[in-house]
């Protein structure tokens, strides 16, 4: 694809989510700061093991997070340095994304990691694009498939079946950061320069108002998907088949 065309299309794609539902989870408060600050002054491993001094501070529950664990439309749900102190010092994060039908996760990039990703449940499609004259990477991603997402580079992923998606994603670092392209139109920068550098008004008091705070890091994807699913433009679900399926 041309990268102007693709350019276009993220555009479409970002208002597009502004309209429907939230853009990416924002970072959260540290859930353990202490603890992550002791492990980050910790002298041996053995120091980090005191501080770490029960098993369940080695254990993390995905299922504990419901407001992210989901599938209407789903969330992100993530392991690292914020909410699992564990993860401190020992180089990485993972997350489970959960993706039900039309879901997508909008484009955005990591600043501090690379992202492994590999697909356990459905199918998702992925784009990747990393710099001015790169070509744009996409791939289809069923059960035991996998790619990766450079550290710094632009990508989004969409499910757009009818059937829940689930993606394991591995971060190379414990606080690997996300900005979300859609943040631009709301994030302070003066509007007049946004709208001159891309061209036409994308940044505006209607284009603020639309975005809603910060959600799972799931969005409702196109419409012709909501529509081909069943799925109200409230997010409310009627899918043809299956109904109770699609509610937990």
């Amino acid at each position: 694809m041309h990268i102007q065309k693709m350019f276009r299309y993220t555009l479409a794609t970002i208002t597009a989510s502004l309209s429907i539902t939230s853009t990416l989870a924002a970072m959260g408060p540290t859930m353990d700061p202490a603890s992550c600050s002791a492990l980050k002054g910790a002298c041996t491993q053995a120091d980090r093991l005191n501080i770490l001094e029960s098993n369940e501070d080695w254990l993390f529950d995905f299922n504990d997070y419901p407001e992210t664990y989901n599938f209407a439309p789903g969330g992100v749900t993530t392991a690292k340095a914020s909410t699992f102190a564990a993860t401190v010092e020992n180089g990485m994060s993972m997350a489970m994304l959960n993706m039900g039908p039309c879901a997508m996760l909008p484009p955005h990039w990591h600043p501090r990691a690379s992202n492994y990703v590999v697909t356990v449940l459905g199918s998702v499609t992925t784009y990747m694009w990393e710099e001015n004259g790169a070509r744009l990477v996409t791939e289809k991603l069923t059960p035991g498939k996998m790619t990766i997402f450079p550290q710094g580079s632009m990508h989004m992923m969409v499910n757009t079946g009818c059937e829940n998606a689930q993606v394991v994603s591995a971060l190379n670092s414990p606080d690997a950061g996300t900005a979300n392209v859609g943040q631009v139109f709301a994030n302070g920068f003066p509007a007049p320069l946004v709208n001159a550098a891309f061209g036409w008004e994308v940044a505006s008091p209607l284009a603020k108002s639309k975005m809603l705070p910060p959600g799972t890091g799931v969005n409702w994807g196109p419409q012709e998907c909501l529509q081909r699913c069943g799925i109200h433009p409230n997010g409310t679900y009627a899918p043809p088949n299956n109904m109770s399926y699609y509610r937990q």
